[in-house]
């Protein structure tokens, strides 16, 4: 027995499942799989829209303050990055929620 089949049995065994959960969990995991497939493509929309970090001003010569960098959090960039930053939360999340699914009721 390999360590997914041990879980498996340690959370519950398949005959054990009431006849609801059976049919239930196809559904479950179709609707993650489209959470999942949606998160990702804000992902890749967020990240592609945001600027990068660097204000063109070299680590050598110092950078220098200016009120947007000030209110980055406030402006839009610094919404797209927190956006940015709970979408990762999320489809991390749901991935594991979409393999401990799939890992009890293939």
């Amino acid at each position: 027995m390999n360590s997914i089949e041990i879980v498996k049995n340690l959370i519950c065994a398949r005959e054990d499942l009431p006849d609801w959960v059976l049919t239930s969990f196809p559904i479950i995991k179709i609707v993650i799989a489209c959470i999942i497939a949606a998160g990702a493509l804000f992902m890749i929309i967020a990240v592609m829209l945001s600027e990068s970090n660097e204000n063109g001003v070299s680590a050598i010569s110092g950078s220098y303050e200016t009120f947007y960098n000030k209110n980055k959090g406030r402006s839009l960039q610094g919404r797209i990055k927190k956006l940015t930053v709970i979408d990762a939360v999320v489809l991390m999340v749901m991935c594991i929620v979409f393999l401990v699914l799939t890992t009890i009721v293939p």
